[in-house]
């Protein structure tokens, strides 16, 4: 089964939902980026998450969502754009954290509790918007459902799980995220939150084989599900030696003689797929002759 995300509308339009299968994507991203087992479960709970916020966008849009926390893991990139391409890395990738007294990987405590959450919307106009709102406790889920009810005001829940296998492979990640319209009644709102805190773990219920209309239905069908739209979703960085070229030129010509005399080249290595690209000191004499 390939990953996609489908998004849909519950009752009289009182919420929206979204739910995402992305158990290939985050598989590529631990294979790219060798992750251990707790930095692939934030990873692909960031990962997840931004494609949830990426489906929401106009074309072209592409959405960030950087963690900067206190924990070990030092923090987290992800990215999503409206076709449902998703790349994503770590700072602290090989970064081995031990397990919780429950024998579940320790999330919170990787990422860390003391910090920011940063959202930075590129919708291709003059500049990009970047919200922020503090962390509550590094799990992800809390804290992307925390930064969508005070920095955009919009009463959300989020769920977002990994689940790792013995030898590290992603067995099942997904999420989903439900927002409350203003026009939704309170009584509504109520029980949606109850059949969310009851809910089981997001990833268990990828891993039984439900779909994500299955998982939707199976959270909120009694409220009347009508599904708008299915996105297939990838992890695909875009990177080409074209836009590192670019890349080096915007440097300038100074910057480019530096590096011509102290390294007799460049060698640039992609954060989001870990592509290396070298460029001989031909190659940086010929970008000189550009200024």
């Amino acid at each position: 089964m390939k990953d996609y995300l489908v998004r849909a509308i519950i009752g009289e339009g009182d919420a929206r939902v979204l739910a995402a299968r992305t158990t290939h994507l985050v598989e590529e991203a631990r294979e790219k980026h060798d992750t251990a087992h707790t930095v692939t479960a934030a990873l692909g709970r960031s990962l997840s998450g931004a494609a949830m916020l990426g489906a929401q966008l106009k074309e072209e849009g592409i959405v960030t969502i950087r963690i900067a926390g206190g924990g070990p893991i030092k923090g987290i990139i992800a990215q999503a754009d409206h076709q449902g391409n998703v790349r994503g890395y770590a700072i602290e990738p090989r970064l081995f954290v031990p397990l919780k007294e429950d024998g579940k990987l320790d999330v919170g405590g990787a990422v860390g509790d003391q910090g920011k959450l940063y959202v930075t919307y590129d919708l291709k106009l003059k500049e990009p918007y970047t919200g922020v709102s503090e962390l509550i406790n590094g799990e992800i889920g809390e804290d992307l459902t925390y930064y969508l009810a005070h920095s955009e005001q919009i009463p959300s829940a989020v769920s977002l799980g990994v689940l790792v296998g013995p030898a590290g492979e992603v067995r099942a990640s997904g999420g989903f995220m439900v927002q409350m319209m203003p026009k939704a009644e309170s009584s509504l709102v109520e029980e949606i939150e109850n059949r969310i805190s009851k809910a089981a773990f997001i990833s268990s219920l990828i891993e039984e084989g439900l779909t994500p209309e299955e998982i939707t239905e199976k959270l909120f069908g009694e409220f009347k599900v009508q599904f708008l739209e299915k996105r297939e979703l990838n992890y695909h960085c875009g990177c080409s030696r074209d836009r590192i070229t670019s890349m080096l030129l915007s440097l300038g010509k100074e910057e480019l003689q530096d590096m011509l005399e102290e390294d007799g080249g460049a060698e640039i290595r992609c954060h989001f797929c870990g592509e290396k690209n070298v460029f001989s000191e031909e190659e940086i004499r010929v970008l000189l002759k550009e200024f």
